[in-house]
């Protein structure tokens, strides 16, 4: 929750959140596509615990291929059937790899069966390298268990094997290598859904109002940025570390070859009164329903001095609650962490959707998505609102789709803030600068666009010449 007006430092993520990442089903795999042909893997599986408590997977990945596989492409899917209302947590207990180059995330499937409504996706960061023909992973010994810690029931899970003891091929877990089904059976009907890519739209993007800005500016005092809409904060307040300055001079605009980009940097010495944060937003709240994006650099070092610092890098829209627990309110986040905070240790990429909360006592109503592996780097944010989902994208793939209950009741603003929630990440009294970039913005009104078709009405944006529009109407 990126609201100005709270501080978020005693927010619990899994209070009433469900894990919803949605993204590739793997389909019964009779025949592997022929992009797979030189790629090919196989997961092995063992159980560790038939406990009550928490679900042990332990896997192995084997290329059984004919060419090297970046382990960055393997994503394995493990399949349960979920407790009513239940959230879940993942963890690694330990990797040959290391835990800290495997992420997990949960999703759920659009087609649920008897043993199986949601699944555990493990990836691998780029560091975990890559598996030669023949090679393996070695062992991954990962777990989850129910964020409240009740008891749970493996035997109604899809992928549980009570007998499998021992590593053994295991085909109800299955592995796509670049989005490409290449082992395993899926629980029957959840076939695969096309990934979108960023480039070559089958279908041209759907005209309608829409908000669009390069941010092609001198600075902060630039009087275009106030007719184009935008405010840059000033004002005192929350989030983050209380004290802090919320400096509008510290939103900055420069140009990267012909095209502009702006800047938000925050900066510390280690105190509240040096704590400078920065923000920028649609002065109307007037975007509800359609297509929001932005092209993003979040950044995992400081520009200069120590590193460590709890910060949050963010592009997200948001209304104003009107009372504790209010039924109208509305929030959609991007939310990166490079240093992690929240009670999170390291790295993560949170989207959230928020139906509403209560700031004191703190009680909170949200759905929230996760990854936790570096983001570090450009990325293409996509959040497409219609009636029926709230879905999220990360460089041309969903990211999390969250429920109908979280849809927004009335119109909000665009927003851009970096931040500090505390101090305790990194203690030194030493100056450091950490920098977020925004390449663009987009707001199509009432219009879902695919990913690639963000980027062909963006690019239609630059080969015109144009650097703004705004034919977002003013809310009704």
């Amino acid at each position: 929750m990126s609201d100005p007006s709270r501080n978020r430092t005693p927010r619990i993520r899994a209070a009433l959140a469900v894990a919803a990442v949605t993204g590739l089903g793997a389909a019964a795999l009779t025949a592997l596509p022929a992009q797979a042909a030189g790629e090919a893997v196989t997961v092995q599986y063992r159980q560790s615990a038939t406990g009550s408590d928490q679900v042990e997977p332990w896997l192995k990945v084997v290329n059984t291929g004919t060419s090297s596989v970046p382990l960055s492409q393997v994503k394995i899917r493990y399949y349960f059937k979920a407790d009513a209302g239940a959230s879940y947590t993942y963890a690694c207990s330990w990797a040959v790899k290391g835990c800290a180059h495997l992420t997990g995330t949960f999703g759920t499937l659009d087609r649920p069966t008897a043993t199986a409504d949601r699944y555990l996706e493990v990836g691998f960061t780029a560091g975990a390298g890559s598996l030669a023909p023949g090679a393996d992973t070695g062992d991954m010994q990962l777990r989850f268990h129910r964020s409240d810690w009740q008891p749970l029931d493996q035997n109604d899970d899809y992928s549980f094997g009570a007998a499998q003891t021992t590593y053994a091929n295991w085909s109800k877990v299955t592995a796509t290598v670049a989005g490409v089904p290449v082992w395993g059976t899926a629980p029957a009907g959840d076939g695969p859904t096309p990934t979108p890519t960023p480039t070559g739209p089958t279908t041209p993007p759907p005209t309608g109002a829409a908000l669009f800005d390069d941010f092609d500016y001198t600075g902060h005092t630039d009087p275009a940025l106030v007719a184009h809409g935008w405010s840059v904060r000033s004002n005192s307040g929350g989030p983050g570390v209380p004290g802090a300055t919320w400096a509008p001079e510290n939103v900055t605009f420069a140009k990267d070859g012909t095209n502009s980009i702006m800047n938000l940097r925050t900066s510390t010495a280690g105190t509240g009164e040096s704590t400078r944060h920065t923000e920028i937003l649609t002065r109307a709240s007037k975007f509800k329903n359609g297509t929001y994006a932005a092209r993003v650099r979040f950044s995992d070092a400081p520009l200069s001095g120590p590193d460590g610092d709890h910060l949050v890098q963010t592009f997200f829209t948001i209304n104003d609650l009107k009372a504790p627990m209010a039924d109208d309110y509305a929030e959609y986040d991007f939310e990166y962490l490079p240093n992690g905070g929240w009670g999170e240790p390291a790295n993560i990429l949170y989207t959230t959707s928020w139906e509403t909360y209560r700031p004191d006592p703190w009680e909170a109503v949200n759905q929230h998505s996760e990854s936790r592996t570096s983001h570090d780097g450009w990325h293409d944010l996509v959040l497409t609102i219609d009636d029926s989902a709230i879905v999220y994208y990360v460089d041309g793939r969903e990211f999390g789709r969250h429920d109908a209950r979280y849809l927004p009741e009335r119109p909000m603003s665009i927003n851009f803030n970096q931040w500090l929630i505390d101090l305790a990440g990194q203690t030194s009294t030493a100056p450091r600068a950490y920098d977020q970039k925004v390449d663009y913005v987009l707001h199509v009104k009432d219009k879902v666009l695919t990913p690639a078709q963000v980027a062909a009405k963006v690019g239609a944006y630059r080969s015109a010449g144009t650097t703004f529009e705004d034919g977002v109407p003013a809310a009704q």
